[in-house]
């Protein structure tokens, strides 16, 4: 089943800066697409969001992750990596958006079946052009999976 854009669309944000995700969900609130960005700090934070322990019992499926890899407690990396390699979870796609721009942490986010890896930029404006370019590519353009990801 193809989730429809009538649907609201999931959006999981991890990321450890409050400047940044303020940011962000402004860029996205300013879409024309129904979303819900649900945010969490750390990567211990986005496991526990995505497996819905603790907190997060009653946590939606999200439909998209944007997800910083410096990160406390576990990073990008690692997130990436679980999301990855979980049935339920690895076809959500996951939009790398960091600030980091070493080749060795594209490498390995490709080689953890990262959907796509971007740069933030430091200049505001970049930024919000960034995030609305991540708004339009992946919640108008394409089609997400719905929840029910079991093949």
């Amino acid at each position: 089943m193809i989730k429809t854009m009538a649907a609201e669309v999931v959006i999981l944000l991890v990321e450890d800066n409050p400047g940044d995700v303020l940011l962000t969900k402004e860029a996205l609130a300013e879409g024309k697409v129904a979303n819900s960005v649900q945010w969490v700090k750390d990567g211990d934070e986005a496991i526990a969001f995505l497996t819905r322990q603790g907190n997060y019992a009653d946590a939606p499926q999200p439909d998209v992750i944007l997800l910083d890899l410096n990160l406390p407690r576990k990073s990008g990396h690692e997130v990436l990596a679980f999301v990855k390699s979980h049935q339920h979870l690895k076809r959500i796609p996951v939009v790398i958006l960091t600030s980091s721009k070493a080749e060795s942490d594209i490498l390995l986010s490709y080689d953890n079946y990262a959907n796509c890896y971007v740069t933030k930029p430091v200049d505001l404006d970049k930024f919000m052009s960034i995030v609305h370019a991540i708004d339009y590519f992946w919640l108008k353009v394409v089609r997400l999976p719905s929840e029910e990801y079991d093949v």
